[in-house]
């Protein structure tokens, strides 16, 4: 359970997108090299984990780069029952906002993962470590990097009830992720009251779930478009993982009144 609500939480961003991911050169008005996002996963009072969200830009043979990791492990007590120790890492092109690799090293428990995903955008596949050779759809882009190039696209026109869609190149396989546009809300937090979108991830119902809405999470409706709050409402009790701490943000990172 734990680990499939740590995907959700740590990679729930790459859906949210207004427009086909394309393969060209797109602005980046929203992040720069630099900023850096921590999280705090608590049930109650009780914590259960940390996360963060890195930046930084490279010369790669003259062409710029954008490496990003995403980290997530358990603290407290719950790193006593279950440890968890993830990192994902991508690396950008800074223009177009694509991939170009991207690695996922899981340690959770027992279970361990690696792979490192190489992406041919001329003719449609990826090479990975653990697969090979795999074909898939146009501009099909990593979990993380995703994210990223989310928050770059325009969120124009974007209606209530709205479902936005992305093919992602995830576990070995194809993922196509769903998400709900639900309108707009400003939220409490330890950081303030923040005026927020709001989206709903089509989850699949059974052993964590009860129904598909019962994540939802909470994007800084400015030019951050920071992801500010998740929520898991799970049968056990409501998880929520919070922004606690941020640095070199682009844009200015204002708080409601």
């Amino acid at each position: 359970m734990l680990k499939r609500i740590l995907i959700i939480f740590i990679f729930p961003l790459p859906v949210f997108l207004s427009a086909q991911v394309k393969d060209e050169i797109i602005p980046n008005n929203t992040y720069k090299p630099g900023e850096q996002l921590k999280y705090l996963v608590h049930f109650g009072f009780i914590d259960g984990g940390v996360a963060g969200l890195f930046v930084e830009e490279l010369d790669v043979n003259g062409k710029k780069i954008h490496h990003a990791k995403a980290t997530g492990k358990s603290v407290g007590i719950t790193d006593k029952l279950f440890k968890v120790r993830d990192v994902y890492e991508t690396f950008i092109d800074a223009g177009t906002g694509l991939p170009v690799k991207a690695i996922r090293d899981i340690s959770e428990d027992t279970y361990k993962y690696y792979d490192e995903v190489l992406f041919n955008r001329k003719e449609n596949f990826v090479i990975t470590k653990r697969k090979g050779k795999v074909r898939v759809p146009e501009n099909t882009i990593d979990i993380l990097s995703a994210f990223y190039y989310a928050r770059r696209a325009m969120f124009s026109n974007l209606k209530q009830g709205d479902i936005l869609k992305i093919d992602t190149y995830f576990d070995d396989g194809i993922f196509t992720l769903e998400i709900r546009y639900k309108g707009t809300q400003t939220i409490k937090t330890k950081l303030g009251k923040i005026n927020c979108l709001i989206f709903s991830p089509v989850v699949e119902p059974g052993r964590i779930f009860d129904t598909e809405n019962d994540v939802t999470i909470w994007i800084s409706n400015d030019n951050n478009f920071l992801p500010i709050r998740i929520q898991f409402d799970l049968m056990v009790g409501s998880l929520k993982c919070d922004l606690v701490e941020y640095e070199n943000l682009k844009n200015n990172f204002a708080l409601s009144k």
